[in-house]
């Protein structure tokens, strides 16, 4: 059967690529937003040196999935990822927070 739908499990571990064709990573988890039910942002995972790992927000509504691939794509190049909000392995990182702006819009947006 062929839909649009998927289950959130499935989602998770899909990778990520730049609009340059690079691949930036993979995602970890999805943040709801618990009012409106709505997926707010997808938490992408980098891989890091010597096996540490980066973690940064991208909006949901700016990945676009490619069936080709069977990944997801977004208009961001690895050096506009890398200057946005990111968690290192191990921090202590407010998910929910979004009341800081980031210059680049695929960021979450309050």
């Amino acid at each position: 059967m062929n839909h649009t739908m998927v289950p959130s499990d499935r989602v998770q571990h899909v990778a990520v690529y730049g609009c340059d064709g690079t691949k930036l990573g993979t995602i970890e988890r999805l943040m709801l937003d618990k009012v409106s039910g709505t997926v707010a942002y997808a938490v992408v995972r980098t891989g890091g040196l010597l096996g540490t790992h980066h973690h940064y927000p991208v909006q949901w509504s700016a990945l676009k999935y490619d069936q080709n691939r069977q990944a997801f794509q977004v208009d961001l190049t690895p050096e506009q990822l890398s200057s946005g909000p990111c968690e290192f392995d191990g921090e202590a990182f407010d998910w929910g927070d979004r009341s800081r702006p980031y210059q680049h819009p695929n960021y979450w947006s309050v």
